[in-house]
């Protein structure tokens, strides 16, 4: 909603009705104001939360540091409050505050001029939160009415001249926490003050509530001048009850002191001026630098991609220029006859003496083989050949008829051709014999 709000704004900026107003606020004093339909000259209200604002300071995104913005479903009206510092005594500024309707999508704009007039800081201050009221109540005029009255009339009948309001904040946005259920108030802190001595019931109420500072909330304790509160509306949280101020007499603080007074306020100031130096100011919006996307793109590419060719060609170099290095005959020679069936034929039988001899020579065997031999020995003992087939041969079944007899017991056998000391591999498994079928071939 609020993506959507500035859009709408920003379109029809150029085009939407333009209202101004002047305001003034004092140093040290509590500012507010209450912005409404009536403001933009728009009577009434036909959905619920018709009305939407979006204040802040002109040509500028935000508002001053010293100023918050509120907008309050139980009113439907927005709030601006705060309390300017002596740094922005006699200075004038310019707010801008964008409406729109969210029925219509209509846009108005309202320009306040405000001027901060100089006003002495009170030097006596009464800090105090009220548990059963929201911030937002505390903008009746009313409420602030009765809440002076109390100190004007009992509490502080010396402050009757000059007492004011001179902070109001939420209680959640001060640290607090949020209320268990939903329908008990937030809270709010005031503070009021004025530059009359505190009076002698005042101390005496300090006194009476300074055990309880060490206590983070005790809204069950009651004072002496409980029913002064309660009977306007205002329950207190007696361990936030704080006074501070200075000791001297009123009349000495006006006459006596009074350049003393005024060198303070102008030590403070200064202060307060080098504090603003030092903090970041933001800049207008059309200051803003525009971001380039396009250089960013190169950076991220360009390098890696260069990076990346500098290695595919050093990598190429190596493999084309050093090819020769990487050559090995024993690797070519064996994938040149990986696929090869040699069929090999036995000499005669060789003598027990030339076994003898021949045991002591060791030959190497390769230890595996793409295709499986098998030893196969022919029934005619005039011919002692020995051939070695591949069993992928379709007329090894049928040829051999050796394979089909009994395997021997043991793992070796000798041949049958007469001669001792000679063994072979082991016999296959025997065959169970079928029938054959008109083709030949064993079923």
């Amino acid at each position: 909603m609020h993506l959507l709000f500035v859009f709408v704004s920003c379109l029809a900026f150029a085009s939407c009705s333009v209202f101004n107003l002047h305001l003034q606020a004092n140093v040290g004093e509590l500012f507010t104001f209450k912005i409404e339909p009536q403001l933009f000259n728009w009577t009434h209200q036909v959905i619920s939360e018709q009305f939407r604002y979006r204040p802040s300071l002109q040509h500028y995104p935000d508002l001053p540091t010293w100023m918050r913005y509120m907008y309050s479903h139980e009113y439907h009206a927005g709030f601006l409050y705060g309390t300017p510092p002596i740094s922005t005594a006699g200075k004038s500024l310019n707010l801008d505050v964008i409406a729109l309707n969210r029925q219509n999508y209509e846009t108005r704009q309202l320009v306040i001029s405000m001027f901060v007039a100089h006003k002495f800081i009170t030097p006596n201050v009464v800090q105090m939160k009220i548990d059963n009221l929201n911030w937002v109540h505390l903008m009746d005029p009313g409420r602030v009415e009765n809440l002076r009255n109390i100190f004007r009339k009992d509490l502080w009948p010396d402050s009757k001249d000059d007492l004011s309001v001179i902070f109001m904040e939420s209680a959640i946005n001060m640290g607090g926490r949020l209320p268990l259920r939903p329908q008990q108030r937030e809270g709010v802190i005031v503070h009021v003050g004025s530059f009359a001595q505190f009076s002698p019931r005042l101390k005496e109420l300090q006194e009476e509530v300074r055990p309880l500072y060490k206590l983070p909330s005790c809204t069950y304790k009651r004072t002496s001048v409980q029913k002064i509160f309660e009977n306007v509306g205002f329950k207190l949280d007696w361990c936030a009850f704080k006074m501070i101020g200075i000791e001297s007499p009123t009349e000495v603080l006006y006459h006596n002191n009074h350049g003393r007074v005024k060198e303070q306020l102008k030590e403070h100031r200064q202060q307060q001026l080098q504090r603003e130096q030092e903090r970041w100011l933001g800049i207008p919006r059309e200051d803003v630098p525009m971001r380039n996307y396009i250089d960013e793109f190169a950076f991220a590419f360009a390098i890696p991609g260069m990076i990346f060719a500098v290695l595919v060609g050093i990598l190429s170099a190596v493999l084309c220029f050093q090819h020769q290095k990487f050559y090995d005959p024993q690797s070519e020679l064996f994938f040149a006859n990986i696929f090869n069936i040699c069929e090999e034929s036995c000499a005669p039988m060789p003598n027990d003496s030339d076994v003898e001899e021949d045991s002591s020579v060791h030959i190497d065997y390769p230890m595996s083989s793409t295709v499986q031999m098998v030893q196969c020995s022919d029934t005619k003992p005039m011919q002692p050949v020995t051939t070695l087939k591949s069993l992928k041969d379709p007329n090894f079944l049928l040829d051999n008829t050796s394979m089909r007899s009994q395997s021997p017991n043991n793992s070796l056998y000798q041949l049958e051709s007469g001669a001792t000391g000679i063994y072979a591999r082991p016999k296959p498994p025997p065959y169970k014999g079928g029938t054959l079928g008109r083709n030949g071939v064993d079923i």
